[in-house]
């Protein structure tokens, strides 16, 4: 009997052992909480060799936690009027440094002159949450203008002051 008791105190034991020490101390997160904010700020510039993308890296869940787990971007892009397709994966590869990358670019090297490109990032945690698509870069390629250079640069001829 005497066996029976200590085998029962012992099984409660560990079963409040295992109580205590489950999983998860927090309340759970439905989906929509957990995707990364979405990015507000991508911007497009044409230069010399394609079109120039940039935008700020994401810091924070929708639901406004501190976002840990920044696994990778998706770039969109649409020619003209066309649906956007996927252009690039950009890894984040920085989840374990110190002091983090806070903007992000991306040279778009297969475009025309002339030609009508819209961008867009999806941002992705490490577990496959989305945030959803980012404001619209819409930029038309141009021949951005040469910078100034100093070796052939001609000021302009004074003009004498009339008396």
């Amino acid at each position: 009997m005497i066996k029976h008791a200590r085998m029962a105190v012992l099984l409660l034991i560990c079963a409040a052992l295992t109580y205590l020490g489950c999983g998860m101390k927090s309340h759970p997160q439905p989906p929509s909480a957990v995707r990364p904010q979405r990015i507000a700020d991508l911007q497009a510039v044409s230069v010399s060799n394609g079109i120039r993308i940039r935008w700020s890296r994401p810091e924070r869940y929708s639901g406004g936690a501190r976002m840990r787990d920044l696994g990778k971007f998706e770039i969109l892009r649409a020619i003209g009027g066309g649906p956007p397709q996927l252009l690039a994966d950009i890894p984040v590869t920085d989840l374990q440094r110190f002091r983090q990358q806070r903007h992000f670019t991306y040279l778009d090297t297969d475009t025309e002159i002339g030609r009508r490109y819209r961008y867009q990032i999806i941002s992705m945690t490490t577990d496959g949450y989305e945030s959803l698509p980012s404001n619209q870069a819409e930029i038309v390629r141009t021949v951005p203008t040469p910078t100034p250079n100093p070796e052939n640069f001609v000021l302009p001829t004074p003009v004498p002051l009339p008396q």
